[in-house]
C-alpha cells in the first residue's frame, strides 16, 4: 500500500508493480482537492494508470475527482461488474420492471423520500409506506398524531401525493393499526392502536400485525419489488416486527416465486443483515445516496463520465 495517492513515491511503486500486481492508494479525501473535483489533483490521480474502472456504485452520485475528474484524463473509463450489476438492476427494475410492481418506502421524513416517492408513482402498480413518515401523511388527513413525528410543513405535499396516487391508479397503502409508545426507548411502554386513534400523548414507532398481514397480500401479487426505508424504529427490539416481517416477506418472494426483490438505501440493507437474509434478495443495493438518487430519476455523475454508460 502507498503512503500517499498522488506524487513522486505513488508514481515509483505503480512503475514497480509486476504484471498483475496490486497498488492500494491512500485515501483520496486526505486532499480537499478530491470532493471539489480538482482538475489538477485529478491529472495527478490519473497520471499513474493507463484506463479506469469505476466499481464504486455508492459514490457515484458524487462529481468529484476520483469518481468523475479522472475519466478526463483516462481512457477507456468503464463500469466494474458490481457498479453494472446495479444499474441494471436499479434502472433496469424502474425502467422495465416485471408487473405488478411494487415499492415499499419508509423512513422517517417524508422531506428526504419527496423525490423517490414522486418518480415511483408514475411506474409502480402499489406503493407501500410505513416508517416515520406516514404520520405527516396521518395529520394531513385529519388524524390524531399523538406526540409521533410530523413534518408540519410537509402536510400539503403528503395531501398531493395522496391525490397524485388516486389519479394514477396507483394502490397507495398506509399501515390501518399502529404500535405506539409512551416514549422514544427500547423499554417504553408499548400498544397497538388503530391509525386513526392514536392517544394523545403517545408516538408511532412501528405498523401493526393487521397492516402487516395487508402488506403481505398486496405484496403476495407482484413480481417486482423495491424497498428503500424501514417501517419502524427497528434498531429498538419492540419496534422491529414490521421491518422484520417485510424482510421476511421479500426473502419468501424471491425463493419461492422468484419475484425479483431490490433492497436500497443503508436502513433497509441493515435490516435485512439484521434478520440474516441478505442471501435471499435478488439485489441489495450498496448505494445509500446512490440509489435513491438514481430511483428518483437523477443522473449520477460517476456514471454518465464512463465511456459506456
Amino acid at each position: 500500500m502507498a503512503n500517499d495517492c498522488i506524487g513522486e513515491e505513488v508514481e515509483k511503486l505503480a512503475a514497480a508493480l509486476p504484471e498483475g500486481g496490486v497498488l492500494l492508494l491512500e485515501n483520496v479525501r486526505f486532499y480537499k482537492e478530491e470532493e471539489k473535483n480538482d482538475p489538477d489533483f485529478a491529472k495527478k490521480l490519473a497520471s499513474v494508470a493507463d484506463l479506469y474502472v469505476n466499481d464504486a456504485f455508492g459514490t457515484a452520485h458524487r462529481a468529484h475527482a476520483s469518481t468523475e475528474g479522472v475519466t478526463k484524463f483516462l481512457k477507456p473509463a468503464v463500469a466494474g461488474f458490481l457498479m453494472q450489476k446495479e444499474l441494471d438492476y436499479l434502472v433496469g427494475a424502474v425502467a422495465n420492471p416485471k408487473k405488478p410492481f411494487a415499492a415499499i418506502v419508509g423512513g422517517s421524513k417524508v422531506s428526504t423520500k419527496i423525490g423517490v416517492i414522486e418518480s415511483l408513482l408514475a411506474k409502480v402498480d402499489i406503493l407501500i409506506l410505513g416508517g416515520g413518515m406516514i404520520y405527516t401523511f396521518y395529520k394531513a388527513q385529519g388524524y390524531a398524531v399523538g406526540k409521533s413525528l410530523v413534518e408540519e410543513d410537509k402536510l400539503e405535499l403528503a395531501t398531493s401525493l395522496i391525490e397524485k396516487a388516486k389519479a394514477k391508479g396507483v394502490s397507495l397503502l398506509l399501515p390501518t393499526d399502529i404500535v405506539v409508545a409512551d416514549k422514544f426507548a427500547p423499554d417504553a411502554e408499548s400498544k397497538i392502536v388503530p391509525a386513526t386513534a392514536i392517544p394523545d400523548d403517545w408516538m408511532g414507532l412501528d405498523v401493526g400485525p393487521d397492516a402487516i398481514k395487508t402488506f403481505n397480500d398486496a405484496l403476495d401479487t407482484t413480481q417486482t419489488i423495491i424497498w428503500n426505508g424501514p417501517m419502524g424504529v427497528f434498531e429498538f427490539e419492540k419496534f422491529a416486527a414490521g421491518t422484520d416481517a417485510i424482510a421476511k416477506k421479500l426473502a419468501e418472494l424471491t425463493t419461492s416465486k422468484g419475484v425479483t426483490t431490490i433492497i436500497g438505501g443503508g436502513d433497509s440493507v441493515a435490516a435485512v443483515e439484521k434478520a440474516g437474509l441478505a442471501d435471499k434478495m435478488s439485489h441489495i443495493s450498496t448505494g445509500g445516496g446512490a440509489s435513491l438518487e438514481l430511483l428518483e430519476g437523477k443522473p449520477l455523475p460517476g456514471v454518465l463520465a464512463l465511456d459506456d454508460a
